[in-house]
């Protein structure tokens, strides 16, 4: 495999990479290489494991560890998230959209981004939520929404806080993967190479340039070389692969071992995830028959709507918090048959707290040191929005449709270690390569994910958000590796 040269090597075949890999080898006389450090199951879905086929199901068979802190956890195989997480797509607010165009310019405005998150939501087979996926759990919680004063809004869309339900790419069970949606009508392509269960390792630069990406394939240390070299191996990757190839910070760099290529300190900070808590609820022996009933079918899906709120520390005519109603199998461990956990979360969709990514040493088989810095931010913003969004959850779940379903324990002010130690995550991380302007000290990218002080890398991913979306973030996320396809496209017919 060494001496293999494509024209873009795409570095992480997970959400983004599939979509550049898909967008970039559409013109056949462009070469694309596209690695995964995960496992390729292969272009006909029927072919996969049944666990990543389950549109029902939030696998962890393929993911980088096991029995870690959750906020750890992240897919290893081709197709990334899309593959493990909960086929939900919703888009964020106007005020997502000018936190970026501050940062990268006016492609990433509402109007500049809205024909990438069209062209995702077709390429990914996105629908409305079918009426029969709806369990009476459900559609309990879109009544005692209304109820409470939220109106119906488009959760695919900018508008202000309300109640609805995500586009998403569950077909009849099966979970439409970006591998199925991008790279499946692409794979024929003479021009596209998909490379699986290849880890990168570095980056081998050399005079302000990457010469080559040292990849690990069946235990052997391969070199491949292309003209373009993009990163795509989602915020927590992206930034340890920079930072094992010496960009990043300096001081930082050099006490590990490594040569500090570009001093670029934002490298791996910035990072922002979404923090939450789970308001847990008794079931009522009705809703557990009939949540049986709808899993006998085939057709029960833990969650199917949510409240897209605002705090009273949000701007106006935006949201900061996603208020979720679930009811079905638990996320962690089991309950006899018959018997389902009911509940209503509050995530934090706006969090000032931000986190690290670092690596622990030069050896790229040590676990990357992830720090969330979930609700650290010295003012109290995120521990005060999230204590709002609980008070929301106790009364939606006291509302009477719901109220008929679930019973739910007295009311309780938790102490702030209390609520620290229930803590989880919508686990929607970005920001640890941020774009950002030319006067940003901590900017690693610019708008179209060229990276400082390297001639010929960009990054493609979460990783360059600024700031998370008061959403979930698949589709911003493919959205915005369809944008930067595009730029890196424009840039090569200059």
């Amino acid at each position: 495999m060494t001496g293999f040269h494509h024209d873009v090597l795409v570095l992480g075949g997970g959400v983004a990479g599939c979509v550049l890999a898909a967008r970039l080898s559409e013109d056949p006389d462009r070469s694309v290489c596209l690695v995964e450090a995960g496992p390729d199951h292969g272009p006909d879905p029927a072919s996969w494991p049944r666990t990543l086929r389950d549109a029902r199901a939030l696998p962890r068979d393929h993911v980088w560890e096991r029995g870690v802190a959750v906020h750890r956890l992240r897919a290893r195989v081709l197709g990334g998230s899309s593959c493990v997480n909960g086929c939900w797509h919703t888009w964020g607010s106007d005020a997502d959209h000018a936190e970026w165009t501050r940062a990268g310019g006016p492609r990433w405005s509402a109007a500049g981004m809205a024909p990438y998150r069209d062209r995702a939501m077709g390429r990914m087979r996105l629908r409305d939520v079918p009426d029969g996926e709806f369990s009476v759990w459900a559609r309990a919680a879109l009544q005692g929404a209304g109820e409470l004063g939220y109106e119906a809004v488009d959760m695919g869309a900018p508008g202000p806080p309300g109640r609805g339900t995500p586009l998403v790419n569950a077909l009849d069970g099966l979970r439409w993967n970006a591998a199925f949606g991008y790279l499946g009508p692409a794979r024929d392509r003479a021009n596209l190479t998909v490379l699986g269960d290849a880890s990168a390792d570095r980056l081998v630069l050399r005079g302000g340039a990457v010469v080559g990406a040292e990849v690990v394939v069946a235990g052997r240390r391969e070199t491949l070389t292309a003209d373009t070299y993009v990163v795509a191996c989602g915020t927590f990757g992206s930034a340890g692969l920079l930072l094992r190839s010496g960009v990043g910070p300096a001081g930082e760099l050099r006490a590990l071992g490594i040569r500090a290529e570009v001093d670029l300190p934002g490298v791996g900070a910035n990072l922002s995830d979404q923090p939450g808590v789970f308001l847990p609820l008794t079931p009522t022996p009705g809703l557990n028959a009939a949540l049986a009933a709808q899993d006998e079918k085939g057709e029960l899906y833990v969650s199917r709507m949510l409240v897209r709120a605002a705090s009273t520390h949000c701007p106006p005519g935006g949201w900061d918090l996603h208020i979720l109603p679930s009811a079905g199998d638990p996320l962690f461990g089991t309950l006899p048959p018959g018997a389902y956990e009911a509940g209503i979360a509050a995530f934090v969709m706006k969090p000032a707290s931000r986190g690290r990514v670092r690596l622990r040493s030069a050896d790229p088989a040590e676990p990357l040191d992830i720090d969330p810095g979930f609700l650290t931010d010295p003012d109290g913003h995120d521990l005060a929005v999230l204590r709002e969004g609980l008070e929301t959850a106790e009364r939606l779940a006291a509302t009477a449709p719901l109220a008929a379903l679930a019973d739910r324990p007295a009311p309780h002010r938790m102490t702030d270690a209390e609520l620290r130690s229930r803590l989880g995550t919508y686990w929607h991380p970005v920001g640890t390569c941020a774009m950002g302007a030319d006067d940003d000290p901590l900017a690693v990218t610019d708008g179209v994910g060229r990276v400082r002080g390297v001639a010929n890398l960009r990054v493609a991913d979460a990783s360059v958000l600024p700031t998370a979306p008061a959403a979930n973030t698949q589709l911003p996320v493919l959205a915005t590796a369809e944008l930067l396809a595009d730029a890196l496209k424009e840039a090569d017919t200059r």
